[in-house]
Formats: structure tokens, C-alpha cells, sequence
């Protein structure tokens, strides 16, 4: 049940944002296309959002925002006070759900989770007695799949399989009873893409579950939801730039909503913590430290681990060894989930091996194994890194991270001291043409990019590395980029016909994304 978690995991942004974000504004380039389709159903969803109530009272729109800027106290405190007074409240049951998960999806505390389970069953049987809104069946559906999520985030995995199942039920009913709820809209098209993006070998089970998927459908759905206002269209707004940046490279137009977020709400942790994610993901290191060291602090927020162990990456990028370890140290301590622990004490441990302390280096190696889950990419490469006993290339590991913090003519400089002996393991063989790719890909050399990629696939045979899938990924955007769309195709095969390595979840679906993007 494996990918069960990778799929919950990643429909934890669905969860009145959770840990993950959120826009006030869609890109201009977003909703162009999608307006030129949608004036009829728009003009039908007014109607119908006049004919049936559907909206957040002021109060609970108030907690909501709060909840937004991951202010979870004051989101509390308004709308329990409304609850006390109306106590059938869809809207306000919603936002207190998500308030309660949110935390929990931010601390990963197990202490939480019978108690957060409880709430949500109590709060869909008050729903169930409410009479029949486009808000109470949105209310119903979302609390069901937030259900699913923390099912299966502390493994419970059949259970939340079953959960998943009649969410998503729920949100096709919705659908087709409220055709013009947009927020409906949202929770179905994410669902649709995400269900839709899993790993063919899983297909069966889905199907088994009555859970069919569809990306490019997903994506309509999302867009539809972008397009006029109403309570939820934030998340609508934030789903779809997600997806697109994750899936299609969007990373620009991400960035730029996320920066005038930021702007106009620099008292909103979410944002901060927003503006930080994608700029890493953009290889923008020194913008991305800047958005940690400035996020709103106090006791108005939680305490979220993870932005220390997304700070550590980006001064491991740096050369910054002892911050980056005291960065991590401080997320092992504050945090209470399984998830990313092997990847903190990996990166302590290249941290002390890089600075020269050998026997720190040690004890951060031994801790990989002790503890953790290898859900996530990043603790099953660490987790890898102890049972292959391949010795890593102090060469080649400076330069894959100076690649990740951005600093691509550097990692060229490093990249050119390596050099291949008749004792050179074949991992290290594979991995310098790739990691030469990478850099003059992001120096925008593409022809030398495309030379090294090639080299990188011919060289790598079936060897279980993901240095060739991802060449091959590379390749098909390059091709794309360039209106080659049966080579771009061909690439993508390509992709997915690796068998295992450390990163097959998220190149198969990406590549499966980019397939469905050229029927």
C-alpha cells in the first residue's frame, strides 16, 4: 500500500491548505484560456449560487483566513465561538475540521490522531442530518478525504483506502447534483489528476476501488474552480499552480504568485513558507534563505518543523556544514512524524563528511537506519545510500548539491576535477555526464545538455540508477520545448520503462502527466 501514502500525501494539499499553499490571485495566464470556454456555466453557477446557500459566513470566512496564515489559534477561537451559537453550521464544521488537521498534518503527532479521527466521524454525521446544500456535500466530501489522508498518513491504510473511495464517490455525486459549485469543481479535479497520475502497476487497485482518474480532466476541473470568486477559490488557485509546476514546469508563474502573496501578506507563515518551497524547487537558493530568515515567528503560529530541514538543504547547497546540521538537529528534535527522518540524518551526515569530521560523519550514519519510514523519495534514496555500501564520490556529491542550490558554473569547475579510473564504480560513471547535463541545461547550454543526456542514456544500460530515467524525462521536455512531439513521446517511454530506482515514483508520474498532455 506504498503508493496508497504517495498519493494521500500529495492530496494533503487539499486540506484547506494544510502545510501547502496557497494564491489570492490566478495567473492571468491560467485564466485566459480557460475564460474563452466557461461564460455559459459561469452565468449558471451565479444563478445557482444565489438559489442555494453555499458561502462561509463572515465569521467562519474570518477563521478561514487565519487558517490560510497558519494562525490556528485565532482560527479556532472565532469559529468555535460560532459554533457554540449555531452549532449546524456547514461552513463553520468545515473550517474546525481543517483547523484540527492542518495541525496535525503540520506536526505529524500520532497523540492527535484518535482525536482528530473522532472529530471528523462526529462532524460528518452532523452534516448527514443538515438539509442538502452545494456547501454541506463540498463539507462532507472534503472532511471524508481529509479522513483518508490521516488514515493513511499513520498507516491505516485500509481503512483510508476505503475512506478515499467514498470520497471521492461523495465529490462525483456533488458534481453532478451541484454541476456549477465550483469548489466541487476544485475537490474533483484533484482527485481526478492526482488518482490519475498513479504508477500503471497500481492501476488495478484503483480500479478496483471504483476510483478512475483522469488528468486531463483534473486539469479542467481546476481551471473551472479558478475562475470567479468564492470561499474556496484560493485553494482552486494554488491546486493548479502546484500541479502545473510539479508536472509541467510552471515554475515561473508559480514563483511570481507566490512573491506577490508574500507581498501583501507578509504576516502569513503559509506564504513564507510558499515563497521558500518554490524557490528551492527553482534552484533559487539565496532568494529561498531569504523567505526562512523573514517568515513571521510568535506564538501565534506553530511550530513547523519542516521549514528548519528545508533550511538545512539550502545551506548544505551553500557549504554552510554547521548551519545546515544545526538546522536539521533542530527538525529532529521538534519533529513527532516518521516521515524525512533518514533523509535529515543523510544530509547531517554529508554535512560532517564534506566538513572533514569523520566520526560526526559515522554517528550520522548509523542513525539513518534506526528510524523512519521510506515513503518519501528522499528517505529511500538515504535508505538506499546504507544498503547498496557504495561509497559516495566527494567529487561528484559537491557538485550534485551545488547543481541543487543553483550554482551551475561552479558545479562545472568542481565537475572538471573528476576524473575516471579503472576503479571507478559504474554509479559514479553514470552519474558525472548526468550531473553535466544538469548543469548546462540550467546554464540554458541546451546542446551540450542534450549531448551529456544522450551520453547518460547510452552508458546506463538497465543499471538501477535514476540518473538515466531522468535523462530520458529531460529529454522529452527538451523535445517538447522544441514542437518535436513524437520524439518528446518517445522520451517519455522511455522514462517509464525503467524499473526500480530511487526516484521512480515522481519520474513516472511525470512522464505519464506529459504523455496524457499529447493525446
Amino acid at each position: 500500500m506504498e503508493f496508497l501514502k504517495t498519493v494521500c500525501r500529495d492530496l494533503r494539499i487539499s486540506a484547506l491548505s494544510a502545510l501547502l499553499m496557497t494564491y489570492a490571485l490566478a495567473s492571468r495566464n491560467f485564466v485566459a484560456a480557460e475564460t474563452r470556454h466557461a461564460s455559459q456555466q459561469v452565468e449558471e453557477a451565479i444563478a445557482e449560487a444565489e438559489a442555494a446557500p453555499q458561502q462561509l459566513s463572515s465569521t467562519s470566512r474570518r477563521a478561514y483566513a487565519d487558517l490560510l496564515k497558519l494562525r490556528t489559534a485565532a482560527a479556532r477561537a472565532a469559529v468555535r465561538a460560532e459554533l457554540r451559537q449555531q452549532p449546524a453550521n456547514a461552513g463553520a464544521l468545515l473550517v474546525d475540521e481543517g483547523i484540527d488537521f492542518t495541525e496535525l498534518v503540520v506536526s505529524q503527532d500520532a497523540a492527535r490522531y484518535e482525536a482528530v479521527i473522532d472529530k471528523q466521524d462526529e462532524y460528518l454525521e452532523q452534516l448527514a442530518q443538515l438539509p442538502r446544500t452545494p456547501l454541506r456535500d463540498y463539507a462532507r466530501a472534503e472532511i471524508r478525504l481529509h479522513q483518508a489522508v490521516a488514515q493513511v498518513m499513520f498507516d491505516h491504510e485500509f481503512q483510508g483506502a476505503w475512506s478515499l473511495r467514498q470520497a471521492y464517490l461523495q465529490v462525483q455525486q456533488n458534481a453532478k447534483r451541484w454541476p456549477n459549485h465550483l469548489p466541487t469543481r476544485k475537490t474533483l479535479g484533484l482527485c481526478q489528476f492526482l488518482i490519475g497520475s498513479v504508477p500503471e502497476g497500481y492501476r488495478w487497485f484503483m480500479n478496483l476501488l471504483g476510483l478512475p482518474g483522469d488528468t486531463n480532466a483534473g486539469l479542467q476541473n481546476l481551471r473551472t474552480a479558478t475562475l470567479h470568486p468564492h470561499d474556496f477559490q484560493i485553494e482552486s488557485q494554488v491546486l493548479l499552480a502546484l500541479i502545473r509546476q510539479a508536472y509541467q514546469g510552471a515554475d515561473n508563474e508559480a514563483a511570481a504568485l507566490a512573491d506577490r502573496l508574500y507581498r501583501e501578506q507578509p504576516d502569513n507563515l503559509l506564504f513564507s513558507y510558499l515563497v521558500m518551497s518554490i524557490q528551492k524547487k527553482l534552484h533559487h537558493t539565496d532568494r529561498a534563505l531569504a523567505a526562512y530568515r523573514s517568515r513571521p515567528t510568535g506564538p501565534a503560529y506553530p511550530v513547523v518543523p519542516y521549514l528548519h530541514h528545508m533550511a538545512a538543504d539550502l545551506l548544505l547547497y551553500q557549504g554552510q556544514y554547521a548551519a545546515s546540521t544545526q538546522a536539521n538537529q533542530q527538525f529532529i528534535n521538534d519533529y513527532r512524524g516518521s516521515h524525512y527522518r533518514k533523509d535529515a540524518w543523510f544530509k547531517m551526515y554529508l554535512a560532517h563528511w564534506l566538513a572533514g569530521n569523520d566520526a560526526a560523519a559515522e554517528r550520522a550514519r548509523r542513525q539513518i537506519a534506526s528510524g523512519g519510514e521510506t515513503v518519501v523519495e528522499e528517505d529511500r534514496y538515504a535508505q538506499r545510500f546504507i544498503d547498496d555500501q557504495l561509497p559516495l564520490n566527494r567529487t561528484l556529491t559537491a557538485a550534485r548539491l551545488q547543481l541543487d542550490g543553483g550554482y551551475y558554473r561552479a558545479a562545472l569547475s568542481t565537475l572538471n576535477r573528476f576524473r575516471v579510473t579503472a576503479a571507478t564504480p559504474l554509479r559514479d560513471r553514470l552519474e558525472e555526464p548526468y550531473r553535466l547535463a544538469r548543469a548546462y541545461h540550467g546554464l540554458s547550454r541546451l546542446d551540450s545538455a542534450r549531448f551529456y543526456y544522450q551520453r547518460t542514456l547510452s552508458l546506463s544500460g538497465n543499471a538501477p540508477y535514476y540518473f538515466a530515467p531522468q535523462s530520458a524525462l529531460q529529454m522529452g521536455y527538451l523535445s517538447l520545448e522544441a514542437g518535436q512531439k513524437a520524439q518528446a513521446k518517445a522520451y517519455f517511454q522511455k522514462a517509464l520503462g525503467y524499473a526500480k530506482h530511487e526516484y521512480k515514483t515522481s519520474t513516472d508520474a511525470k512522464a505519464k502527466v506529459a504523455l496524457a498532455a499529447l493525446k
